[in-house]
């Protein structure tokens, strides 16, 4: 996992697609309409997408992982909280959908890591980072708007 703001992405030296991936969120405003935009074909695209926060516990809070994708996610409006576990202490709920590449993990306890994510903020998600987002960082119910690039991690390079 990375956590930094958008403005250090250059720190990091993880190959041509984490360029495209950034030098698209280098572009977007928090106007962006709400809809998936191709980056790289299936490799590398973004979704834009509103809701509203909610507490861990809520039954419509999703705890999932993915094994192909890796995701950069960043909020444009409001914040959101977003909690992390590691996938190898999960209990797997649902079976891994490959065509949708996202796993469902049953929800124990909230995560010891909690990432606050503000505009400007990114996380990168590896296959490793279970995650729970959509979580209220200062009221429940304000809508965050925010952007999840989805890149291939074979696309990645460290």
């Amino acid at each position: 996992m990375i956590v930094d703001h958008i403005s250090n992405w250059k720190s990091y030296s993880l190959g041509e697609a984490w360029e495209k991936a950034f030098g698209f969120l280098e572009t977007l405003s928090v106007d962006a309409e709400e809809k998936e935009y191709p980056i790289d074909g299936d490799a590398i695209f973004a979704r834009v997408m509103s809701y509203p926060t909610k507490v861990e516990t809520d039954p419509t809070a999703v705890l999932e992982a993915h094994r192909k994708y890796v995701d950069i996610q960043m909020a444009l409006v409001e914040s959101e909280r977003i909690a992390v576990y590691p996938t190898h202490e999960m209990v797997t709920k649902d079976t891994y959908d490959a065509e949708r590449d996202v796993e469902f993990f049953e929800y124990k306890e909230p995560g010891k890591l909690q990432l606050s994510m503000y505009p400007g903020t990114f996380a990168v998600l590896f296959p490793q980072d279970a995650h729970m987002p959509q979580l209220f960082t200062e009221r429940e119910g304000a809508v965050v708007k925010k952007v999840v690039v989805k890149v291939l991690a074979e696309r990645l390079r460290g």
